[in-house]
């Protein structure tokens, strides 16, 4: 019997997959468990919509991806915090921060958790930021960090 997994079963396959079983397996332990439908034409139909929509959706991304990685090319963020005469932040800059003064300054509005800053930046001066937009595809900021 051909069932389509609802669930990843051990040994048998991960969701979504179409997979063809005893049916005493089937009816007894998978339907019953709702870890499988009966693949019925109209099922196989809805699952071929979902991986079309799955793969069109994964390419919008990496377009709007793409589309923000040349926005971020030469774009220079510049962040005011208070510190020390001695060049030193109370505190530190942010992911947040930058974020923030990315989209008050350029517009481009990006997700803190796609910021990735090396070392914490507890100093006034200038720094690079990466950007991961999308697996392969990354951008650039240049930070400026001055006093208030």
């Amino acid at each position: 019997m051909k069932v389509i997994l609802t669930q990843d079963v051990p040994s048998q396959g991960k969701k979504g997959d179409l997979i063809n079983v005893s049916d005493g397996y089937a009816r007894n332990y998978l339907l019953p468990r709702g870890l499988a439908i009966e693949a019925t034409k109209k099922a196989i139909a809805d699952l071929k919509a979902k991986e079309e929509a799955a793969v069109r959706r994964a390419a919008l991304e990496k377009q709007n991806a793409l589309e923000t990685a040349e926005k971020l090319l030469g774009v220079t963020v510049k962040v005011a915090k208070s510190g020390s005469d001695d060049g030193r932040l109370y505190g530190s800059v942010t992911a947040m921060d930058i974020a923030e003064a990315l989209k008050a300054q350029h517009g481009i509005d990006i997700d803190r958790r796609k910021l990735s800053i090396a070392d914490p930046i507890k100093a006034y001066g200038a720094y690079t930021v990466d950007v991961k937009l999308y697996p392969e595809i990354s951008g650039k900021i240049n930070v400026i960090v001055t006093a208030k």
